[in-house]
């Protein structure tokens, strides 16, 4: 069974930063994909960021680029989401998914192409 879980969601003010870690199990990470998503109350599910299996290419949203950086630790199975200048706008639940395949590609904001999910962690921003 396929797990993913977050953690490192938090109540942050504005301009601060926030680290999230997503740990997965039972699937072979260094042979996905994987993405971080995020969903506002009353907002759809919006990709985040994706990144490809050996860390060589990486896709952001164009509201966090420049401000969030995704990467990954193979060798402990782990995902990361590094978000500075944090804006209330960014508060969200958010999650990560792993993708079908090792590269993200132009689809890669749709939540249609990763086949499993965390169960989410909640970032808030706010003074």
């Amino acid at each position: 069974e396929v797990q993913l879980v977050e953690s490192g969601g938090d109540l942050v003010q504005p301009g601060g930063s926030l680290r999230l870690s997503c740990t997965a199990s039972g699937l072979t990470f260094g042979g996905s994909a994987m993405g971080w998503f995020r969903q506002a109350p009353g907002k759809e599910r919006e990709g985040v960021s994706c990144i490809n299996w050996r860390s060589s290419n990486t896709y952001y949203a164009n509201s966090v680029k420049g401000r969030f950086t995704a990467s990954r630790d193979n060798a402990k199975n782990t995902l990361y989401l590094q978000m500075n200048s944090l804006q209330p706008e960014d508060t969200a639940i958010y999650y990560c998914a792993a993708r079908l395949g090792v590269y993200c590609s132009e689809s890669w904001s749709l939540a249609g192409a990763y086949n499993a999910w965390g169960q989410g962690t909640q970032v808030t921003v706010s003074s």
